[in-house]
């Protein structure tokens, strides 16, 4: 190639460079002018608008996956913990418990765990009411659960349950005969009629006398404590003081059947998980982080919920976009006849377009400011504050920074492709027939 060609190629290339550049600042000056120019309320109501598109894009699929995200929360404050430790599939305890605990012990990243042992069995009220000889055709009132043995404290320091209690007073070390129940067992907080979720009756409360049975041994006790965590593993169980279970069960050998371990703000739960699998503990019991033990439904509805959240905001996103066309393209076409009088005095169309592409991103960019300060400085401070009450969950609005970021460059280029098509059909038009308004 010849020197010549070579530069007669860069003379252009520098002159479609130069002109772009003059489209942008002739384009930037005409927008500035066109919106100082508007309506004021026109103005307001278009970024009002954008305001509440860019709400529905974050808050609408937030809260569908805040939903979800209170049940996984509530998991893992009062049931999994960071770390959770149960018996092996063939097992029906955890074998070795004892020096897993001394292994725990000595991993300065754990600030807390509990043992818990577990046995089945079911719970009888007003039994004292119940014929003496039991015919064929009666109902059994009793009601199949899991009793649970702990130690109070430790397991408060996990689970918090204390902060739970909506009736009654938690257990202490030396509580006999007196247990904790959930409140998924009594009648009266149960806010449907199931056969599956077979309950107490509603005169069941603080003091009442149950009768437990469990590992064919029967025993009277008075129902200290109510919880509710909205966890079916927790509002389905009985709590005794772990001291008196094991004798009940005849667990002699300490082997518990769940260990439930908090760590430490920070700390990774897989690097804690790598240690105590590499002490051998994994022989012995199965080790998963508070991610691998959350049950199967809960991660199929969190990636249901923000599929649903995809849709809702995409539609959201169509009606902000379809508006912004709207509104430019009425603008440009009552303003066609200054847009033809502008290329008539030699202002190109490019600049022209660029104009109109400034003003639907002054719009959109305006719109999001002030959504991204409502969602970060009152919306979501708010629902952590005040989660929403479902009836399996506490919702709260899920809005991370680089979610948001995500969805704001979605809604900008949105905005651009809508800002510039219209801008684009009028500007072709020609610029005789625009200056007489043919």
């Amino acid at each position: 190639m010849s020197r010549a060609v070579m530069k007669k190629k860069e003379r252009k290339l520098k002159t479609s460079s130069n002109s772009l550049g003059l489209a942008i600042r002739v384009g930037f000056f005409l927008a500035v002018r066109q919106v100082r120019r508007s309506n004021i309320w026109t103005n307001i109501l278009i970024i009002f608008i954008m305001t509440l598109t860019f709400l529905n894009l974050v808050v609408v699929s937030g809260i569908l996956v805040g939903l979800i995200e209170g049940a996984v929360v509530a998991v893992k404050e009062r049931y999994l913990g960071d770390i959770f430790i149960s018996n092996l599939l063939n097992k029906s305890y955890i074998e070795q418990t004892p020096s897993i605990v001394k292994t725990i012990q000595y991993i300065p990243e754990v600030s807390a765990f509990s043992v818990r042992y577990i046995e089945s069995g079911k719970i009888e009220g007003n039994y004292k009411d119940l014929p003496q000889t039991k015919k064929s055709t009666d109902i059994d009132k009793s009601v199949g659960t899991q009793i649970v043995g702990i130690d109070p404290e430790k397991e408060n320091s996990v689970s918090h349950l204390s902060d739970i209690l909506i009736e009654g007073e938690y257990l202490n070390k030396n509580d006999y005969d007196k247990v904790v129940i959930g409140a998924m067992l009594l009648k009266k907080y149960l806010s449907f009629d199931s056969a599956v979720f077979s309950t107490l009756d509603e005169n069941v409360t603080i003091g009442s006398k149950i009768r437990v049975t469990v590992n064919g041994n029967v025993r009277e006790v008075i129902v200290k404590g109510i919880v509710k965590s909205k966890v079916d593993e927790v509002d389905r169980r009985v709590f005794f003081v772990d001291t008196q279970l094991r004798g009940l069960i005849g667990r002699f050998d300490y082997n518990a059947d769940e260990i439930v371990l908090r760590l430490k703000e920070g700390v990774d739960p897989n690097v804690v998980k790598s240690q105590i699998v590499s002490s051998g503990a994994d022989l012995y019991a199965r080790v998963q982080t508070q991610e691998d033990a959350e049950p199967k439904f809960i991660k199929d509805m969190k990636q249901t919920f923000a599929i649903l959240g995809a849709i809702i905001s995409s539609i959201g996103l169509v009606v902000a976009a379809i508006t912004i066309f709207i509104v430019i393209f009425i603008n440009a076409v009552t303003r066609r006849k200054f847009i033809g009088i502008l290329k008539g005095v030699g202002i190109h169309g490019r600049a022209i377009e660029v104009a109109y592409i400034f003003q639907s991103l002054f719009y959109a960019c305006i719109g999001t400011a002030i959504g991204v300060l409502l969602v970060f400085g009152f919306l979501k401070p708010y629902f952590d504050a005040n989660p929403i009450n479902f009836p399996f969950s506490d919702g709260i609005l899920v809005a991370t920074v680089d979610g948001t970021l995500w969805r704001i460059g979605i809604l900008l280029i949105a905005t651009f492709v809508a800002g510039y098509i219209p801008a684009r059909i009028v500007v072709r038009q020609n610029t005789l027939d625009a200056i007489l308004g043919r």
